[in-house]
């Protein structure tokens, strides 16, 4: 049996990576200082598999990692960070320097491991929002595209920045690295700090006379049911010609405008209020969508879930686990 850690497993992602490898058998080790991640009734049920455990470790305390951790460990997913808009505007110094800290942490205890397969690192998209602001480039966009940093001045930048940095690290280690470029992965419990649960709770609530105020109406996106996105991790770090390579997650096509988003999400809630589209967010970036030639090549997967299906199972847990509680 494969022995995983999966840092920041108590988030949106580690959640249902762990489920996912749970079913393959795997036994698994999830840390979470839980800043972030929700040690909720779901989380709950999970912890009552025998093989999997919980371990409250704070990644910035090397002493904390070694004595809390085994030297076991199969496969390493480094999910952990500081993430989300409002956070790395408030915070960017803790963002650069924790995420930063944090990882190379987690890589000199992978370095301890006695038979490491894999060490997965989760980059961003936001890597590209450089390139895309300041010079134009491809959409779908691959991951050969030159990496441009944006204004350091601006509190948003820190983030991209510790994961470049962080690709870097990965890079240079000498472990068994693949590192993931996630593009607008959504599903059921990840937070209310993303555009698909903040449209699905206004449409929820919104009353009859209302309209439904829609951010960067024409600003694109391209999203994937987390589902998708978990079997894409799992086939990548167990294919060894994806060592050391850089490679995009997330779906290519059904590239879709905010405003469209916001019809679409008002028809899956059964609402027929009018769209009043408001101002850009600012250091939005206008396009994203991923190429995902290299990934179906090395691979041969695609994303398997509909926009509108996904959304609708989204809707249903929030609706059920969320909007019938505290939302905020």
């Amino acid at each position: 049996m494969s022995k995983a850690l999966i840092t920041g497993g108590a988030g949106f992602m580690g959640f249902h990576l762990g489920k996912y490898l749970l079913a393959k058998d795997f036994e698994i080790d999830i840390v979470d200082n839980f800043s972030r991640g929700a040690h909720d009734s779901e989380l709950e049920n999970l912890l009552k598999n025998n093989s999997v455990k919980l371990k409250k470790v704070d990644l910035m305390n090397t002493n904390e990692i070694t004595n809390s951790l085994h030297s076991n460990y199969d496969y390493i997913f480094h999910l952990a960070a500081i993430v989300g808009v409002d956070n790395v505007k408030k915070q960017p110094f803790d963002v650069l320097q924790k995420n930063i800290m944090m990882l190379i942490n987690v890589i000199q205890f992978a370095k301890k491991q006695k038979n490491l397969k894999r060490f997965l690192f989760t980059s961003t998209s936001e890597v590209y929002a450089g390139t895309l602001l300041y010079f134009g480039m491809n959409i779908p966009t691959p991951e050969s595209t030159p990496i441009t940093v944006n204004d350091l001045t601006k509190p948003r930048t820190s983030y991209m920045l510790s994961k470049i940095y962080g690709e870097a690290l990965c890079n240079l280690s000498g472990l068994p690295v693949v590192i993931i470029r996630p593009h607008n992965i959504y599903g059921p419990r990840m937070g209310m700090s993303h555009v698909i649960p903040q449209l699905l709770k206004k449409a929820h609530f919104l009353k009859e006379t209302e309209g439904m105020e829609v951010f960067s109406p024409e600003h694109k996106r391209t999203f994937c049911y987390i589902d998708d996105a978990v079997q894409m991790i799992y086939l990548l770090v167990n294919n060894t010609s994806c060592i050391g390579q850089t490679i995009n997650i997330g779906k290519q096509d059904y590239e879709i405008t905010m405003y469209d988003l916001a019809g679409l999400i008002l028809k899956i809630v059964g609402k027929e209020n009018v769209i009043t589209n408001m101002q850009e967010t600012d250091g939005s970036p206008a396009r994203r969508c991923p190429d995902m030639s290299l990934f179906f090549e090395m691979i041969g997967y695609k994303a398997k879930m509909s926009l509108e299906d996904g959304i609708k199972g989204t809707y249903n847990w929030y609706r059920k686990n969320i909007f019938g509680s505290n939302c905020e």
